[in-house]
């Protein structure tokens, strides 16, 4: 545990290292569960359950017009918002 401590470049107490190898010990046996029942008959899968196309269909609907979306800004310029330049920008 001292090791993975050094190359994680992390100062470890003599508790610490204590607890850590307790759980790193429980990690490694879990792996080892798992590892067990991982054949290559067995498909890979990212989600318990099988999901496929969980998007809606991409439809267009009613939108703002220009004028609608500006009503509301604090400041525009001609159909676009006009925002204070950052990070030193000029234009």
């Amino acid at each position: 545990m001292r090791h993975l401590g050094v190359l994680a470049r992390i100062q470890l107490s003599d508790d610490e290292v204590t607890k850590l190898t307790g759980q790193l010990d429980a990690i490694v046996d879990n792996i080892a569960k798992v590892s067990e029942v991982a054949t290559p008959d067995v498909v890979a899968t990212s989600h318990p359950i099988a999901m496929h196309n969980v998007f809606r269909e991409d439809v267009v609907g009613q939108t703002l017009t220009t004028a609608q979306a500006l009503q509301n800004a604090p400041d525009a310029d001609g159909d676009r918002f006009r925002v204070t330049a950052i990070l030193g920008e000029e234009q």
